[in-house]
């Protein structure tokens, strides 16, 4: 089985032209930047996989139903021309709950005490445990992370072998973290990736970011 998890291009809420409208997560698009990105990510990773004599025959994209990875996964398929494409729920981006679309600035000044405390739960390598005020921790995402594992599974069982997973930064940790059974200490470590990062992950083995 052969698994490509990309995290979505360049979005308004990266480059922090979101903190004005705050135009909700799921609505969140991609930067003009974030549609270069994934289209040149894209022209990439296909030029990769011919290189690697992935065959396209059975594969298949999944993604988060959020815009931006909607519209990462279409630049993408420019050039992957994939047709077999499928949106799961489980993969979307962590819940920001009270602290969504706002600076780090603006967190503080509006929420103290709930900043405090989610601070204090981080600073204490709780970077995995730490909820967001009403919103969750990268552990709840695992937790969601894993019901995406298992369809995958079955989609291999029923002739699938290329999977091309679009989807956000924490998911993706998340998904690695359940995937292979790392521990919370990897997790602590473990950087979020880059836009449009793609990590490969061959016959169950972790191969690493391939594009950076």
């Amino acid at each position: 089985m052969h698994i490509f998890l990309i995290r979505h291009g360049e979005s308004i809420a990266n480059n922090g032209s979101n903190y004005v409208e705050r135009i909700p997560d799921h609505l969140v698009e991609l930067s003009d930047l974030g549609k270069q990105q994934s289209r040149e990510a894209g022209i990439w990773l296909a030029q990769y996989c011919k290189e690697q004599n992935i065959a396209f025959d059975n594969a298949k994209i999944w993604r988060s139903p959020y815009l931006r990875t909607r519209q990462t996964s279409e630049e993408f398929n420019l050039s992957l021309k994939i047709s077999n494409i499928k949106e799961e729920i489980s993969l979307i981006e962590q819940q920001f709950g009270l602290f969504d679309c706002i600076s780090d600035e603006q967190r503080k000044k509006l929420f103290p005490k709930e900043y405090e405390e989610y601070q204090r739960q981080r600073q204490n390598n709780g970077r995995l445990y730490a909820k967001l005020p009403q919103g969750e921790s990268p552990f709840d995402v695992a937790i969601r992370i894993q019901q995406f594992i298992e369809i995958l599974h079955r989609d291999y069982q029923s002739g699938i072998d290329t999977f091309f997973v679009f989807t956000h930064g924490t998911a993706l940790r998340a998904f690695l973290l359940r995937y292979f059974n790392y521990s919370t200490e990897w997790f602590e470590e473990e950087r979020n990736p880059k836009n449009c990062w793609i990590r490969e992950i061959k016959d169950h083995k972790d191969c690493g970011y391939i594009n950076l």
